[in-house]
Protein backbone atom coordinates (compact mmCIF):
# COMPACT_ATOMS: atom_id res chain seq x y z
CA UNK A 1 0.00 0.00 0.00
CA UNK A 2 1.20 3.53 -0.79
CA UNK A 3 2.26 5.80 2.10
CA UNK A 4 -0.49 8.16 3.33
CA UNK A 5 1.30 11.15 1.81
CA UNK A 6 1.21 9.51 -1.62
CA UNK A 7 -2.50 8.77 -1.35
CA UNK A 8 -3.27 12.33 -0.24
CA UNK A 9 -1.17 13.80 -3.03
CA UNK A 10 -2.96 11.61 -5.54
CA UNK A 11 -6.20 13.34 -4.55
CA UNK A 12 -4.59 16.72 -5.12
CA UNK A 13 -3.21 15.50 -8.42
CA UNK A 14 -6.73 14.85 -9.66
CA UNK A 15 -7.44 18.57 -9.20
CA UNK A 16 -4.19 19.93 -10.64
CA UNK A 17 -3.64 17.32 -13.39
CA UNK A 18 -5.34 19.28 -16.24
CA UNK A 19 -3.21 22.32 -15.47
CA UNK A 20 -0.02 20.32 -15.17
CA UNK A 21 -0.62 18.40 -18.39
CA UNK A 22 -1.93 21.19 -20.59
CA UNK A 23 -5.40 19.68 -21.10
CA UNK A 24 -7.29 22.96 -20.81
CA UNK A 25 -5.48 24.83 -23.57
CA UNK A 26 -4.78 23.64 -27.11
CA UNK A 27 -1.03 23.41 -27.64
CA UNK A 28 -1.31 25.22 -31.01
CA UNK A 29 -2.48 28.50 -29.44
CA UNK A 30 0.00 31.12 -28.22
CA UNK A 31 -1.16 30.55 -24.65
CA UNK A 32 -0.78 26.81 -25.13
CA UNK A 33 2.78 27.20 -26.43
CA UNK A 34 3.63 29.46 -23.51
CA UNK A 35 2.18 26.96 -21.05
CA UNK A 36 4.06 24.08 -22.69
CA UNK A 37 7.29 26.05 -22.27
CA UNK A 38 6.53 26.75 -18.61
CA UNK A 39 5.62 23.11 -17.95
CA UNK A 40 8.91 22.03 -19.51
CA UNK A 41 10.76 24.27 -17.04
CA UNK A 42 8.68 22.95 -14.14
CA UNK A 43 9.21 19.31 -15.10
CA UNK A 44 12.93 19.90 -15.62
CA UNK A 45 13.20 21.44 -12.16
CA UNK A 46 11.31 18.51 -10.62
CA UNK A 47 13.37 15.88 -12.45
CA UNK A 48 16.61 17.55 -11.27
CA UNK A 49 15.44 17.42 -7.64
CA UNK A 50 14.45 13.74 -7.96
CA UNK A 51 17.72 12.79 -9.65
CA UNK A 52 19.79 14.50 -6.95
CA UNK A 53 17.78 12.84 -4.20
CA UNK A 54 18.19 9.42 -5.79
CA UNK A 55 21.97 9.90 -5.72
CA UNK A 56 21.67 10.74 -2.02
CA UNK A 57 19.67 7.56 -1.43
CA UNK A 58 22.30 5.49 -3.21
CA UNK A 59 25.08 6.96 -1.07
CA UNK A 60 22.95 6.64 2.06
CA UNK A 61 22.30 2.93 1.44
CA UNK A 62 26.00 2.37 0.83
CA UNK A 63 26.78 4.18 4.07
CA UNK A 64 24.42 1.90 6.01
CA UNK A 65 26.00 -1.14 4.38
CA UNK A 66 29.48 0.05 5.34
CA UNK A 67 28.37 0.61 8.93
CA UNK A 68 26.92 -2.88 9.05
CA UNK A 69 30.10 -4.44 7.68
CA UNK A 70 32.23 -2.52 10.17
CA UNK A 71 30.26 -3.88 13.16
CA UNK A 72 28.72 -0.59 14.26
CA UNK A 73 26.77 -0.81 17.50
CA UNK A 74 23.12 -1.85 17.35
CA UNK A 75 22.04 1.52 18.77
CA UNK A 76 23.80 3.45 15.99
CA UNK A 77 22.39 1.20 13.27
CA UNK A 78 18.87 1.47 14.71
CA UNK A 79 19.15 5.25 14.88
CA UNK A 80 20.00 5.38 11.17
CA UNK A 81 17.15 3.06 10.22
CA UNK A 82 14.64 5.10 12.26
CA UNK A 83 15.59 8.38 10.58
CA UNK A 84 12.37 10.12 9.50
CA UNK A 85 11.92 10.31 5.75
CA UNK A 86 10.77 13.42 3.91
CA UNK A 87 7.96 13.18 1.37
CA UNK A 88 10.31 12.74 -1.60
CA UNK A 89 12.24 10.07 0.31
CA UNK A 90 9.00 8.15 0.87
CA UNK A 91 8.14 8.39 -2.81
CA UNK A 92 11.58 7.15 -3.87
CA UNK A 93 11.35 4.37 -1.30
CA UNK A 94 7.96 3.38 -2.75
CA UNK A 95 9.45 3.37 -6.26
CA UNK A 96 12.22 1.05 -5.10
CA UNK A 97 9.52 -1.37 -3.98
CA UNK A 98 7.87 -1.17 -7.41
CA UNK A 99 4.86 0.86 -6.21
CA UNK A 100 5.64 4.01 -8.20
CA UNK A 101 7.33 4.83 -11.49
CA UNK A 102 9.63 7.81 -12.08
CA UNK A 103 6.72 9.50 -13.85
CA UNK A 104 4.50 8.92 -10.79
CA UNK A 105 7.10 10.54 -8.54
CA UNK A 106 7.38 13.55 -10.80
CA UNK A 107 3.61 14.00 -10.86
CA UNK A 108 3.40 13.91 -7.07
CA UNK A 109 6.25 16.42 -6.66
CA UNK A 110 4.73 18.69 -9.32
CA UNK A 111 1.46 18.73 -7.38
CA UNK A 112 3.26 19.45 -4.11
CA UNK A 113 4.91 22.47 -5.74
CA UNK A 114 1.71 23.64 -7.45
CA UNK A 115 -0.40 23.22 -4.31
CA UNK A 116 2.18 24.79 -2.03
CA UNK A 117 3.65 27.91 -3.56
CA UNK A 118 0.52 29.82 -4.58
CA UNK A 119 -1.42 29.16 -1.38
CA UNK A 120 1.36 30.28 0.96
CA UNK A 121 2.14 33.30 -1.22
CA UNK A 122 -1.48 34.45 -1.07
CA UNK A 123 -1.64 34.02 2.71
CA UNK A 124 1.55 36.05 3.15
CA UNK A 125 0.02 38.75 0.93
CA UNK A 126 -3.25 38.87 2.88
CA UNK A 127 -1.45 38.85 6.24
CA UNK A 128 0.82 41.73 5.22
CA UNK A 129 -2.18 43.68 3.90
CA UNK A 130 -4.14 43.16 7.11
CA UNK A 131 -1.18 44.15 9.27
CA UNK A 132 -0.65 47.26 7.16
CA UNK A 133 -4.28 48.25 7.79
CA UNK A 134 -4.11 47.50 11.55
CA UNK A 135 -1.11 49.36 12.94
CA UNK A 136 -1.72 48.41 16.57
CA UNK A 137 -1.69 44.70 15.70
CA UNK A 138 1.35 45.19 13.46
CA UNK A 139 3.20 46.84 16.36
CA UNK A 140 2.40 43.88 18.63
CA UNK A 141 3.74 41.45 16.02
CA UNK A 142 6.90 43.53 15.59
CA UNK A 143 7.48 43.62 19.34
CA UNK A 144 7.27 39.82 19.47
CA UNK A 145 9.49 39.34 16.40
CA UNK A 146 12.10 41.84 17.63
CA UNK A 147 12.32 40.06 21.00
CA UNK A 148 12.86 36.67 19.34
CA UNK A 149 15.42 38.11 16.92
CA UNK A 150 17.31 39.72 19.77
CA UNK A 151 17.40 36.47 21.74
CA UNK A 152 18.80 34.64 18.70
CA UNK A 153 21.40 37.19 17.59
CA UNK A 154 19.30 38.37 14.70
CA UNK A 155 18.67 34.91 13.30
CA UNK A 156 15.56 32.78 12.98
CA UNK A 157 15.61 29.03 13.47
CA UNK A 158 12.92 26.38 13.26
CA UNK A 159 12.85 26.36 17.05
CA UNK A 160 12.63 30.15 17.45
CA UNK A 161 9.80 30.33 14.90
CA UNK A 162 7.73 28.19 17.27
CA UNK A 163 7.73 31.04 19.80
CA UNK A 164 6.09 33.53 17.41
CA UNK A 165 2.65 32.77 18.78
CA UNK A 166 1.06 36.16 18.15
CA UNK A 167 2.29 36.16 14.55
CA UNK A 168 0.82 32.68 14.17
CA UNK A 169 -2.56 33.93 15.42
CA UNK A 170 -2.41 36.74 12.86
CA UNK A 171 -1.72 34.24 10.07
CA UNK A 172 -4.59 32.05 11.25
CA UNK A 173 -6.94 35.02 11.32
CA UNK A 174 -5.81 36.01 7.81
CA UNK A 175 -6.57 32.45 6.71
CA UNK A 176 -10.01 32.74 8.29
CA UNK A 177 -10.86 35.90 6.40
CA UNK A 178 -9.08 34.99 3.17
CA UNK A 179 -8.57 31.23 2.86
CA UNK A 180 -6.40 30.74 -0.23
CA UNK A 181 -8.18 27.44 -0.87
CA UNK A 182 -11.71 28.77 -0.44
CA UNK A 183 -13.67 25.58 -1.18
CA UNK A 184 -13.35 21.81 -1.19
CA UNK A 185 -15.38 19.16 -2.96
CA UNK A 186 -16.37 15.73 -1.69
CA UNK A 187 -18.45 12.81 -2.94
CA UNK A 188 -20.81 11.36 -0.33
CA UNK A 189 -20.14 7.68 0.29
CA UNK A 190 -23.55 7.23 1.92
CA UNK A 191 -26.74 9.24 2.25
CA UNK A 192 -26.67 12.10 4.72
CA UNK A 193 -29.65 13.74 6.39
CA UNK A 194 -29.32 17.46 6.97
CA UNK A 195 -31.94 19.49 8.84
CA UNK A 196 -34.21 19.91 5.84
CA UNK A 197 -32.51 18.00 3.02
CA UNK A 198 -31.52 14.41 2.31
CA UNK A 199 -28.22 14.17 0.42
CA UNK A 200 -28.12 10.92 -1.61
CA UNK A 201 -25.01 8.74 -1.72
CA UNK A 202 -22.72 9.56 -4.65
CA UNK A 203 -23.53 13.28 -4.58
CA UNK A 204 -20.74 15.71 -5.45
CA UNK A 205 -20.75 18.41 -2.79
CA UNK A 206 -18.93 21.73 -2.84
CA UNK A 207 -18.18 23.05 0.64
CA UNK A 208 -17.53 26.78 1.02
CA UNK A 209 -14.63 27.35 3.41
CA UNK A 210 -14.94 31.08 2.76
CA UNK A 211 -18.58 31.01 3.87
CA UNK A 212 -17.97 28.88 6.96
CA UNK A 213 -15.16 31.20 8.10
CA UNK A 214 -17.51 34.19 8.01
CA UNK A 215 -20.53 32.51 9.58
CA UNK A 216 -21.67 34.73 12.50
CA UNK A 217 -22.95 31.63 14.31
CA UNK A 218 -19.30 30.71 14.90
CA UNK A 219 -17.54 34.05 14.46
CA UNK A 220 -19.00 37.17 16.14
CA UNK A 221 -18.33 40.26 13.99
CA UNK A 222 -16.89 38.00 11.28
CA UNK A 223 -15.59 40.84 9.08
CA UNK A 224 -13.31 42.16 11.85
CA UNK A 225 -9.62 41.19 11.87
CA UNK A 226 -9.02 39.91 15.41
CA UNK A 227 -6.08 37.53 16.02
CA UNK A 228 -7.25 36.97 19.60
CA UNK A 229 -9.97 34.70 18.22
CA UNK A 230 -7.21 32.08 18.26
CA UNK A 231 -6.19 32.42 21.88
CA UNK A 232 -6.35 28.98 23.55
CA UNK A 233 -9.32 29.94 25.70
CA UNK A 234 -11.27 31.14 22.64
CA UNK A 235 -10.53 28.04 20.59
CA UNK A 236 -11.54 25.59 23.31
CA UNK A 237 -15.30 25.43 22.74
CA UNK A 238 -15.40 26.30 19.04
CA UNK A 239 -16.87 23.80 16.60
CA UNK A 240 -13.96 21.77 15.12
CA UNK A 241 -15.21 22.30 11.56
CA UNK A 242 -15.85 26.03 11.84
CA UNK A 243 -12.23 26.69 10.85
CA UNK A 244 -10.84 24.57 8.02
CA UNK A 245 -8.27 26.54 5.97
CA UNK A 246 -6.33 23.32 5.38
CA UNK A 247 -9.47 21.24 4.86
CA UNK A 248 -10.21 18.56 7.48
CA UNK A 249 -10.40 14.84 8.03
CA UNK A 250 -8.22 12.17 6.40
CA UNK A 251 -7.71 14.29 3.27
CA UNK A 252 -6.57 17.47 4.94
CA UNK A 253 -3.41 19.30 3.87
CA UNK A 254 -0.40 17.13 4.67
CA UNK A 255 1.95 20.15 4.80
CA UNK A 256 0.05 22.55 7.03
CA UNK A 257 2.71 22.62 9.77
CA UNK A 258 5.44 23.20 7.20
CA UNK A 259 3.32 25.91 5.56
CA UNK A 260 2.93 27.74 8.88
CA UNK A 261 6.69 27.65 9.51
CA UNK A 262 7.34 28.77 5.95
CA UNK A 263 4.98 31.74 6.27
CA UNK A 264 6.41 32.75 9.63
CA UNK A 265 9.92 32.60 8.15
CA UNK A 266 8.86 34.95 5.34
CA UNK A 267 6.80 37.36 7.42
CA UNK A 268 9.03 37.79 10.48
CA UNK A 269 12.03 39.37 8.69
CA UNK A 270 9.73 41.68 6.72
CA UNK A 271 8.01 42.92 9.86
CA UNK A 272 11.37 43.21 11.65
CA UNK A 273 12.87 45.35 8.88
CA UNK A 274 9.90 47.36 7.59
CA UNK A 275 6.91 49.36 8.75
CA UNK A 276 3.88 48.45 6.66
CA UNK A 277 1.41 51.05 5.44
CA UNK A 278 -1.60 50.47 3.18
CA UNK A 279 -1.82 52.03 -0.25
CA UNK A 280 -4.81 49.98 -1.37
CA UNK A 281 -7.40 48.56 1.02
CA UNK A 282 -8.79 45.04 1.13
CA UNK A 283 -12.36 46.31 1.42
CA UNK A 284 -11.98 47.70 -2.10
CA UNK A 285 -10.57 44.47 -3.50
CA UNK A 286 -12.76 42.48 -5.86
CA UNK A 287 -11.89 38.83 -5.45
CA UNK A 288 -11.35 36.41 -8.32
CA UNK A 289 -12.75 33.03 -7.33
CA UNK A 290 -10.42 30.87 -9.38
CA UNK A 291 -8.54 27.78 -8.18
CA UNK A 292 -7.40 29.99 -5.30
CA UNK A 293 -8.74 33.17 -3.73
CA UNK A 294 -6.56 35.61 -5.63
CA UNK A 295 -6.88 39.32 -6.40
CA UNK A 296 -7.32 39.97 -10.13
CA UNK A 297 -5.40 43.26 -9.96
CA UNK A 298 -2.21 44.42 -8.18
CA UNK A 299 -2.69 45.37 -4.54
CA UNK A 300 -0.14 47.79 -3.13
CA UNK A 301 1.50 48.01 0.30
CA UNK A 302 4.13 50.56 1.31
CA UNK A 303 7.29 49.16 2.96
CA UNK A 304 9.17 51.73 5.01
CA UNK A 305 12.67 50.58 6.07
CA UNK A 306 13.41 50.42 9.80
CA UNK A 307 16.86 51.30 11.09
CA UNK A 308 17.26 48.04 13.03
CA UNK A 309 20.48 49.32 14.65
CA UNK A 310 18.36 51.80 16.59
CA UNK A 311 15.75 49.23 17.61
Amino acid sequence: MLPQCCRNLSVLYGFFRPWLHNEWIFSLTSKGREQTKILKILHGFTEKIIAERKIYHKLYEQHKKNLSENSVTVAETTAIKKKRLAMLDLLISASQEGLLTDSDIREEVDVFIAAGYDTTTLTVFYTLSLLAEHKNIQDCVRKEVDAIMQENQGKLTVQSLQYLQYLERCIKEALRLYPSGYFISRVTSEKAQLKSHLIPAGTIMFLSIYGVHRDPNFWPNPEIFDPDRFLPENIQNRHPYSYIPFSAGPRNCIAQRFAMLEMKAMLAPLIHNFYLEPVDYLKDLRMAFDGTLCPPHPHRIKFIPIDTKCV
